[in-house]
């Protein structure tokens, strides 16, 4: 692919590390059906200054994958005219239909951020990622992959303080059984050099849903995305070996894993299994999912359907049921149904979702849902309206109306969010927001918060933003500051800087707390680099340094790393860690 984009202006580039939010910047973007199902897509994207971003689209827009990625080549430079961009993308690196006179999906769209337009080959659209609205490459004749196997060991050593030297060793396996089907395994994987969590501040009771940050999940991650989420692989922590079956056959995009594992609760080894199959019809789909957990002889998890669809360009319906098994056997039924209105410009839905009040005992070893037990109803309402002349250049209103009642009809909670936010074109932007609600627990607790957000050049990297808000949480006055800073230091050195004061009174969990979180890349070249990241909670005393060394010789898998931890944790753990020094090397073959 090749572009050329003209712009009589100078063009904002400052993004430098793969996988960026690259719409900040002026971009170019491939949008790939390579399937042409209307409803998945691989995209690539690049800068003005040759940056990289990737991922997978799928539910035709709805859900996206940024962690995904794979070997391909892009370059960019300034011209007298704007700015242009080349981008070669390997058959290897996607699935694909392959044969004779082949349709492909395709669209190819520009970002040029001084004005907020993003434009489109084949759009308008209404959404950025709408695989259904893109445009057809016809005509092709595409060869089966050459390159079936792709092999990706890896070699560890690891010095720690106060510890015995450490090495260890696995890897990663492909075959391709066809161009649109892949077989992978994987033996011993390794996360050392993984960043750790990132600290925030949670004002409820429930569990917080943290990324997938494992390469052998990342794969077909946005086949999982769903309502009422039955899989969560955070639950799966310790892989001695695991295997996945992925990718499409016809219309029909298929997903299987198989994995040996330490469960993330502790105990002994436990073997998970998941199976998802989903079907395109036209714009709309119809999928089913299993996902179950062996511990100790016996079975437990849940199996569920689930389905998207599109009446008109702007009507469409989600639905999803769940049958949990396990230890109980009552209480054990999931239930989602979300009908909507979705434009450019706005968006509506009621929701009503019904959660058995044994639910989550079933499919919490392989799921994640925060609370069982509950009726819930809700509606929002989004809508951006787009000023033409003066000052003001957007304004966006959201709200949100929420109540739940337990099985028996027991009133639980009920919430209120009401939100607006202004971009001026002076670059500022301000978002007032206000949440009011109630919450039965031990007894009835009655919780509200009013924030103030301000921001500069929020719509590129360099900027700045603060919040703070106050109000009431679980009978405890608080206050929350937030701060947020992001800075070029030079044409290839970055750092952001997120600090969170949270203060309560009464505090008699000791929930008040001090959250600093440092980030830094120094990019000599955009394949050899260096990560810094730094983050402490005073509640915890935690303290949690990691510098890592990286040059990819084959990028992005083929890899050296040298890396120092200090103070490494679990999400919400005091740390413990000394310091740790790890170096790495990871092969393509």
């Amino acid at each position: 692919m090749a572009f050329r984009a003209f712009d009589p202006e100078p063009v904002t580039a400052q993004l430098t590390q793969r996988d960026a939010d690259l719409f900040g910047d002026d971009a170019v973007v491939v949008l790939l059906d390579a399937s042409h199902d209307r409803q998945s897509a691989f995209y690539f994207m690049t800068n003005a200054l040759g940056t990289q971003a990737d991922g997978r689209v799928g539910d035709d827009g709805r859900v996206r994958d940024t962690s995904w990625d794979a070997p391909w080549d892009c370059a960019a430079r300034r011209t007298a005219e704007g700015w242009s961009a080349e981008i070669r993308i390997p058959l290897a690196s996607i699935k694909y239909a392959s044969g004779q006179k082949v349709t492909w999906g395709l669209n190819l769209g520009r970002s040029r951020r001084r004005s907020l337009e993003v434009s489109f080959w084949a759009g308008p659209l209404d959404n950025r990622d709408r695989v259904s609205q893109a445009g057809r490459l016809v005509g092709l004749d595409v060869p089966s992959p050459v390159d079936r196997w792709q092999f990706v060991p890896f070699g560890l050593s690891q010095l720690q303080e106060g510890a015995k030297s450490a090495w260890k060793a696995g890897g990663d396996a492909r075959f391709a059984l066809t161009s649109q089907l892949a077989l992978y395994a994987t033996v011993n994987p390794d996360f050392a050099t993984i960043e750790a969590d990132q600290e925030t501040v949670n004002l409820t009771r429930f569990e917080l849903s943290l990324p997938e940050k494992r390469q052998f999940f990342l794969e077909g991650q946005e086949l999982f995305q769903q309502r009422i989420q039955t899989f969560y692989s955070r639950r799966i922590a310790d892989i001695a070996a695991g295997g996945k079956l992925l990718g499409q056959a016809g219309p029909w995009s298929l997903a299987l894993i198989d994995a040996e594992a330490q469960p993330a609760a502790g105990g002994g080894r436990a073997h998970y299994t998941v199976a998802r199959a989903q079907r395109a019809v036209g714009r709309s789909n119809v999928g089913a999912l299993v996902a179950n957990v062996l511990r100790d002889g016996k079975n437990q998890g849940s199996a569920g359907l689930d389905t998207t669809l599109v009446f008109t360009k702007t009507l469409g319906f989600t639905g999803q049921l769940v049958q949990s098994y396990g230890p109980y056997t009552k209480g054990t039924l999931g239930l989602y149904l979300r009908p909507w209105y979705d434009s450019a410009t706005g968006h509506f839905h009621v929701r009503y979702t019904s959660l058995g009040d044994h639910f989550q005992e079933n499919v919490n070893l392989i799921g994640f849902i925060p609370d069982d037990d509950r009726r819930e109803a809700d509606s929002a309402l989004r809508r951006t309206f787009w000023i033409k002349t003066g000052a003001l250049e957007k304004l966006f209103y959201d709200s949100n109306y929420n109540v739940t009642w337990s099985q028996r009809g027991l009133r639980r909670s009920w919430e209120i969010q009401q939100s607006l936010e202004a971009d001026l074109r002076n670059r500022f932007r301000t978002k007032l927001s206000y949440v009011d609600g109630e919450e039965r627990f031990e007894k009835d607790f009655r919780n509200h918060q009013l924030r103030l957000d301000v921001g500069y050049n929020t719509r590129e990297y360099q900027s700045v933003q603060v919040g703070y808000g106050f109000g009431r949480n679980f009978d405890s006055d608080f206050r929350l500051l937030a701060v947020t800073a992001r800075r070029k230091l030079g044409d290839r050195l970055s750092a952001e800087y997120e600090l969170q004061r949270f203060s309560a009174e009464p505090d008699p969990e000791g929930r008040s707390t001090w959250i600093h979180v440092l980030r830094a890349n120094q990019s000599f070249t955009k394949d050899l680099f260096v990560k810094l990241f730094l983050q402490t909670n005073s509640a915890i005393d935690r303290r949690n340094v990691q510098a890592v060394f990286v040059y990819r010789y084959r990028p992005p898998f083929g890899t050296f790393q040298v890396a120092y931890q200090r103070g490494t944790a679990a999400f919400g753990q005091r740390s413990d860690q000394g310091n740790t020094l790890f170096v790495k090397m990871t092969g393509v073959f």
